[in-house]
């Protein structure tokens, strides 16, 4: 524990919620994942694919964290792990608060052509996403962050004049 914490670098033991709740992810997205192909299997096997898919997320993961450390300034290590909840939470909410919108509106793929269905959608999750992920980043601490990431994002998209 004690050399997990130093590759980590977690200095206080609330701190190590982090990398708990990633392994937690991880194993639910590779159950949800072996589940995908396995519906009609035992759930044993269902779960022993799912962490063979957990344990391969895991190093796929640990590459892209490698890649990130140079590009992404964080204090610690294990910060790189909330940055990382902080987008698989927003990617999901995103949908989920897009849905009712659209229905709201009363965009449906039967009152309009698929393609245009789907790009509305898209378009309207990408606009609660922006939103989203700053609030989320402020509410998980790492509000600067996730500010500076997200002005990049928006210069991007040709937006940034508005925030310079």
């Amino acid at each position: 524990m004690i050399e997990f914490k130093k590759r980590w670098e977690i200095t206080k033991n609330w701190q190590i919620l982090f990398p708990f709740a990633g392994l937690v992810i991880l194993c639910y997205l590779g159950y949800k994942f072996a589940g995908l192909w396995l519906k009609d299997y035992h759930i044993a096997i269902q779960l022993v694919c799912g962490l063979f898919i957990a344990y391969i997320l895991l190093k796929v993961v640990v590459i892209i964290f490698k890649k990130l450390e140079s590009k992404w300034i964080v204090k610690q290590r294990w910060e790189m792990i909330r940055i990382f909840i902080v987008f698989a939470i927003t990617g999901s909410s995103s949908l989920v608060v897009g849905r009712p919108i659209i229905k709201l509106l009363g965009i449906t793929k039967e009152n309009l052509n698929i393609f245009v269905f789907w790009l509305l959608y898209v378009i309207i999750g990408l606009v609660f996403y922006q939103i989203l992920l700053v609030t989320f980043g402020f509410l998980f601490g790492q509000g600067k962050f996730f500010w500076e990431f997200e002005k990049k994002m928006l210069q991007r998209l040709g937006l940034g004049r508005f925030f310079n």
